[in-house]
């Protein structure tokens, strides 16, 4: 898959950040020294920690050098960044904050992730997560619907393009709640309005397409995206205003040690 591209991922700033900023608002920290924002894409996020928690030190982890050079860009005179791969990152010393905004749900083996990256908190550290939950809604359907049809099916693996499904809000409780001083869990499906269908697709076109799209041939991605921008027009109806409401669950977790 071709590297992120943060122009794209920026275009929808406000509506992507707006998670971000209430995931923080729940950690009850009162004055983490060290806070990691782990996929930290292109320092929207690492911007939040920064202004919340100014005497701290943050470091920002990706695995993407395009998005690192522009959180750098944003950040880089006051705050670290790493390139990393969250599967095996481990901290050099144990942060009192691990905050993971949009990130983990590229990741898969959250059944040993969860609990890994909350045992390599300091004592009364905090584990913030936020993570999309949007495989079944129509926007995700319809990707593995295209990706199925025959000119495309040879160059997509459906199922690797899909990701991986998160795990159910109680399974996260559970795997917490042993360990935990007090464990925090919720969903929020977010309504974001959007001028159009295309406005849609490239909200989308930045993160959840583009493993369908990149395996393709370049004469195969402008069909691509032709036919799944028709099937979203259908699927997201046009509004008294005219424009789409686009549906985005996204699930919370925010668990602390104990002391």
């Amino acid at each position: 898959m071709a590297d992120w591209n943060p122009a794209l991922y920026l275009r929808f700033a406000q509506e992507r950040t707006r998670p971000a900023s209430e995931l923080l608002a729940r950690v009850a920290h009162p004055g983490p020294a060290q806070v990691v924002d782990l996929g930290c894409g292109p320092g929207n996020s690492t911007e939040l920690l920064r202004d919340r928690f100014p005497q701290a030190q943050i470091l920002g982890v990706d695995n993407s050098a395009a998005m690192l050079e522009e959180a750098r860009e944003r950040l880089g005179q006051q705050l670290d960044f790493v390139q990393a791969d969250i599967a095996d990152w481990a901290p050099a010393q144990a942060p009192d904050l691990i905050y993971a905004n949009a990130a983990l749900q590229w990741v898969g083996a959250h059944e040993q992730l969860i609990p890994r990256l909350f045992a390599a908190l300091a004592p009364g550290g905090v584990l913030a997560v936020q993570m999309p939950d949007n495989q079944h809604e129509p926007s995700h359907r319809l990707m593995r619907e295209v990706a199925a049809l025959p000119q495309f099916a040879p160059h997509i693996d459906a199922k690797v393009a899909a990701g991986r499904d998160i795990l159910g809000i109680h399974d996260y409780f559970d795997l917490l709640a042993k360990d935990a001083l007090q464990v925090d869990v919720w969903h929020t499906i977010y309504q974001h309005p959007m001028a159009d269908a295309q406005a849609i697709v490239q909200w989308l076109r930045s993160t959840g397409l583009k493993p369908f799209v990149d395996p393709l041939p370049e004469a195969l991605q402008a069909a691509f995206l032709e036919e799944y921008t028709r099937r979203v027009g259908e699927a997201y109806g046009a509004r008294a205003d005219g424009r789409r409401l686009l549906a985005f669950p996204r699930l919370f977790i925010v668990a602390q040690r104990a002391p």
